[in-house]
């Protein structure tokens, strides 16, 4: 068996880290993008204080109803209180206040009794005090006299509904409970009917009690059946000395007088001979035994005793053959008792079921006038006690408030202001976030990790230019960019310490997804800490479209690798020492419109292959992998490929593209650099917070 897996704690340390990181994001992106906030607020208050410049001028009339749940009758008798639905009950009398209905009656009473008011919309809110049944209306319309006169007409026209659906109630009640007890009294007077007809040609008294006798004598002749059934089984199985012994013993245990004119009985004359001679026989052989200790077989008294044994015995198998007689007899005669027995059964069985029968019909007619009886007793009841419309409490609706004088109401303009504004901003942050949820560009180290399986062998912080036209200058011995140069020298000590098998790969290819994510700047600066580390270092431009290494370090890019490969210069006269100690260069040479040809030529392995045995390390810089297909023809000839992946700026979907590229080539991807990253981020935070000790430390 095997032990069920532990899960796994939960890191605390990843959960920060991507917090900070998610916030950083956000961060970035406001900061980037900020102008879409105020946007969006300008817009959002435009819009409030358009709305509010064109809404029509707002007059409030105020209210308030009670409705009772309970409404009490003067009648004390069961049903005497009138109960409303208590479930949903204050919404549904919300619903009945704001109904078509309530609200076409208002609008038709108003215009009846107050023809003079021009009619315009009102809206009618109904909110519920907490903990009670008051209702608080709030009509809002353009025309005061209007609105206060719709919202008295809607109170009365509730009012009136209210009424009318109670009265409309009880009278449909009582109808259908009157139609009910109609029918009840013709049922009730069909089963008394029946009653009747049944009593009048049946005795009740007596089929109950020839249903008692049927019953005894029924049980009766099943006790005397199964007896003579045990008697015969017995008399077929036992022999006839078994038999007359069973009846011996019978004998002996009855009281005087239970003794019959059974055959098997010991009383019997002819049994008590049977019995007799047995036992005679047995003397006469117990004297025989006695007499043969002293006396020969022939002595002529030992001859009588033989000759009386025989006698006696032919004597006891005639009195033998008449008791087997007397007991098929017996048999035979229990047999007929038997058949006579069943069939007096079968007589009083359906005597038995006519009378229960004539009973049940008796017993369904009584009880079904009883249940009818019942039902009619109760609708009597509540027909009697149903007057609602007449005994009902009219106060079950009450107004507690008038409809007050309209006063002008509706949203203020700081209101309207306010609302707009926040809801500009909402509007704008979610714009953000919608535009962010699209950006699959990483801004830190977890997310890189998130969106690739390669190992991260360095990040590189984003370092502005002193001088913007000059760009970011190459790193230096003396170096006071003290963060830059860290990260160098971690790229450096992860690719000499990088966990390969076999020997550590010697010719480096650095390549990117696409144009600006700093490729040539990592390869030129990765070179630079090999060399200060006391290697030998060869950098190789092989971007033949629009390679620049010759101009970062200052040199001449002719000849360089295009003549080599072309055949028109050795590498030996086109290798250039660069003013860095240990680090040469070979620049890219004249232009070609076709590099790809010139990496598939065998001429290019065999360089390589010269170029490590001379060198101790020999980094390329290549073109991005999407904007040509020279990155792909030149990796396959190399033992290792770093790329480079830009923070905020490289599409995950598109690195992850090239990187398959690479893969489908069979080239050997020793991780990624995620290049210009800020420092801010949770992920560079010691970077940036120690800045300032390995400045004084440098002193």
């Amino acid at each position: 068996m095997h032990d069920p897996a532990v899960p796994a704690a939960p890191n605390r340390s990843a959960r920060s880290t991507r917090f900070f990181n998610y916030l950083h994001r956000y961060r970035s992106l406001l900061r980037k993008r900020w102008w879409v906030l105020p946007i969006t607020l300008v817009l959002g208050l435009s819009i409030a204080g358009f709305w509010q410049w064109h809404l029509p001028p707002a007059f409030v009339s105020v209210s308030r109803m009670m409705v009772s749940i309970k409404i009490q009758m003067p009648t004390g008798t069961v049903g005497s209180v009138y109960t409303e639905e208590l479930s949903n009950f204050l919404g549904t009398q919300v619903a009945l206040m704001k109904s078509g209905t309530v609200l076409n009656r208002a609008f038709e009473r108003v215009r009846t009794l107050r023809p003079e008011l021009v009619p315009v919309p009102v809206e009618l809110q109904i909110s519920v005090s907490p903990k009670t049944t008051i209702f608080n209306l709030v009509a809002t319309g353009s025309d005061p006299q209007y609105t206060r006169a719709y919202l008295e007409a809607c109170m009365e026209e509730y009012i009136n509904l209210k009424k009318e659906m109670r009265t409309s109630t009880s009278q449909t009640t009582l109808a259908g409970i009157t139609e009910q007890s109609v029918q009840l009294e013709r049922d009730l007077k069909k089963y008394e009917d029946d009653l009747l007809a049944f009593q009048a040609t049946n005795s009740v008294v007596f089929l109950q009690e020839q249903g008692n006798s049927a019953g005894s004598y029924l049980v009766q002749l099943n006790r005397q059946l199964a007896q003579l059934k045990t008697e015969h089984q017995l008399l077929s199985m036992l022999n006839l000395d078994q038999t007359l012994e069973r009846q011996q013993k019978k004998t002996t245990a009855a009281t005087p007088g239970e003794a019959g004119d059974d055959a098997t009985n010991p009383a019997n004359p002819l049994n008590s001979d049977y019995l007799k001679a047995k036992q005679e026989i047995q003397l006469k052989k117990a004297e025989m035994q006695e007499w043969s200790e002293y006396l020969k077989p022939r002595h002529p008294r030992m001859v009588a005793l033989n000759e009386d044994i025989t006698r006696r015995e032919k004597l006891l198998e005639i009195f033998k053959q008449q008791s087997l007689e007397q007991l098929e007899n017996r048999r035979n005669s229990i047999s007929l008792q038997v058949e006579n027995l069943n069939a007096q059964i079968k007589e009083w069985e359906i005597k038995s079921l006519e009378v229960s029968k004539k009973m049940a019909e008796y017993e369904r007619i009584r009880a079904n006038k009883q249940r009818v009886q019942t039902l009619y007793d109760r609708l009597l009841a509540a027909i009697q006690t149903l007057g609602v419309d007449k005994d009902i409490n009219q106060e079950s609706v009450a107004v507690l408030e008038r409809a007050s004088a309209a006063r002008p109401g509706g949203p203020s303009i700081a209101k309207s202001l306010v609302i707009g504004g926040l809801l500009g901003l909402l509007s704008g942050i979610v714009l953000l976030l919608v535009v962010d949820r699209f950006d699959d560009r990483p801004t830190s180290f977890t997310e890189l990790q998130d969106l690739f399986d390669e190992p991260v062998l360095g990040q590189i912080p984003l370092e502005k230019p002193a001088v913007k036209k000059e760009g970011v200058q190459l790193l230096s011995q003396d170096d006071e960019r003290h963060p830059f140069v860290e990260a160098y020298r971690n790229l450096r000590s992860s690719i000499l310490y990088i966990a390969t098998e076999g020997k550590r790969p010697k010719t480096i290819l650095v390549t990117s997804a696409v144009p600006g994510d700093g490729k040539s700047m990592t390869t030129a600066n990765l070179a630079i800490t090999m060399a200060h580390a006391s290697s030998r270092v060869l950098l190789i431009d092989a971007d033949l479209r629009k390679g620049a290494q010759h101009r970062h370090f200052g040199l001449e890019d002719s000849p360089g690798l295009t003549e080599v490969l072309s055949g028109q210069a050795a590498w030996s006269a086109a290798v250039k020492p660069t003013a860095i100690p240990n680090l040469s260069l070979l620049p890219r040479g004249g232009g070609s419109r076709n590099p790809g040809e010139l990496f598939l030529k065998p001429e290019t392995i065999r360089l390589l292959q010269e170029l490590a045995a001379q060198f101790d390390y020999v980094i390329l810089d290549s073109a991005p992998v999407m904007a040509a297909d020279d990155v792909t023809s030149l990796a396959p000839n190399l033992e290792g490929v770093i790329f480079v992946v830009r923070a905020n700026y490289t599409s995950g979907r598109i690195a992850r593209a090239a990187i398959d590229l690479l893969y489908q080539r069979e080239v050997e991807v020793m991780g990624l650099v995620f290049n210009a990253v800020e420092t801010h981020t949770a992920d560079y935070y010691y970077y940036h917070r120690y800045k300032d000790y390995y400045a004084a430390r440098s002193v």
